[in-house]
């Protein structure tokens, strides 16, 4: 390696480190040392590793970068709910959100810088799609809401792949990530207390379904039926409602896992009667959770949230077809916390500058 394509040091699996290590005449257990400094004890900077010799310390200096990413701006919500706008070396910009409850600290994490599936309610695809994350960037964010999480009552024990960005169109960096954070020698937190989302992308569904790993799966479904996903999500023109209505039962009968179906509500659009009477009618039968989400408004949009009479109206009308939904409760409103609203109002104001 020279230092014009030197690599951080996070994209690297536990694996590729062995590989590494025996490649520069050191032994295995060099690999589990320097997983334990980046993952455990959260150090960024080479001379930290202070078990390691310092020739190899040099090497990895030279041949590695480990930089931490640089916060644009930290908002704190009234209920703790913490967002960070990171800046990235091409300084493209992403976002990274700490929800803190009292039995669990979660991280949603972003997969890409923009989006380019623009759905019709949502500020992430505003600006449009710029690029993939790294393996590195994806894992930089978890560690530094690890850090940021030992202020509140649960240390970091949530990981959602729900911020900006597809998951699945980053498929292979994600999975990656995903990995180290599961590994033991890693992050070391359990595939169950994972979840990807996905906006609907069929293929790499069903290849999830033959990955060994028992991460949760998300799916952003946001429509009732073709004709109402068709308004709010362009995702839908390629892999229509019932289609991926198939894929996830398919996905079901290969794993044998729940799916998560996140649904939000706007009001006189996805929170009728008739919304109601198709999801049921859908979901029937399936093996799966349905998670309501209020909609947080985006200025530049339309849309506003049903009342919060009219979202538990629909809840009960859910309920009395025989589906249980939950309905979530809106965090981190008074920071603007919806998936994309940092990132796009921090890009709005360098526009006007």
């Amino acid at each position: 390696m020279t230092a014009m394509n030197k690599t951080d040091i996070r994209n690297l699996s536990y694996e590729e480190w062995t590989r590494y290590c025996a490649s520069i005449g050191e032994q295995p257990f060099r690999a589990g040392q320097i997983f334990e400094w980046i993952y455990k004890k959260g150090v960024w900077s080479f001379d930290e590793m202070r078990n390691l010799p310092a020739p190899l310390r040099q090497r990895l200096s030279r041949d590695f970068d480990l930089k931490p990413l640089v916060i644009v701006q930290k908002q704190v919500a009234q209920d703790g709910t913490t967002k960070f706008l990171f800046d990235l070396e091409d300084h493209e910009k992403i976002e990274t959100v700490l929800i803190p409850t009292k039995t669990r600290t979660t991280v949603c994490i972003s997969t890409q810088a923009g989006c380019k599936f623009g759905c019709r309610f949502c500020a992430s695809g505003i600006g449009g799609w710029k690029r993939n994350l790294s393996c590195a960037e994806i894992l930089s964010q978890i560690l530094h809401v690890k850090e940021e999480s030992k202020k509140h009552q649960k240390p970091l024990s949530h990981i959602v792949c729900m911020g900006t960005g597809e998951s699945f169109d980053n498929y292979d960096n994600l999975l990656k990530a995903l990995r180290i954070v599961n590994d033991a020698r890693g992050i070391n937190i359990g595939a169950r207390r994972i979840t990807i989302s996905t906006v609907g992308l069929i293929p790499k569904i069903m290849e999830f379904a033959q990955e060994d790993f028992q991460v949760e799966l998300a799916i952003s479904l946001h429509g009732y039926n073709d004709e109402s996903r068709d308004k709010l999500m362009p995702v839908n023109k390629k892999y229509p409602f019932t289609a991926l209505m198939n894929a996830c039962r398919a996905y079901i009968r290969k794993t044998h896992r729940q799916i998560t179906f996140e649904y939000i509500l706007i009001k006189d659009i996805t929170c009728t009667e008739e919304a109601a009477r198709e999801l049921a009618h859908h979901l029937k039968g399936m093996i799966c959770k349905l998670n309501l989400i209020p909609y947080n408004p985006v200025r530049e949009l339309p849309h506003k949230p049903p009342t919060h009479e009219e979202m538990q109206t629909f809840q009960r009308r859910l309920k009395a077809l025989g589906i249980h939904a939950t309905l979530r409760t809106p965090r981190g409103r008074d920071i603007a916390a919806a998936c994309g609203q940092l990132r796009h109002a921090s890009r709005k104001s360098k526009e006007m500058a």
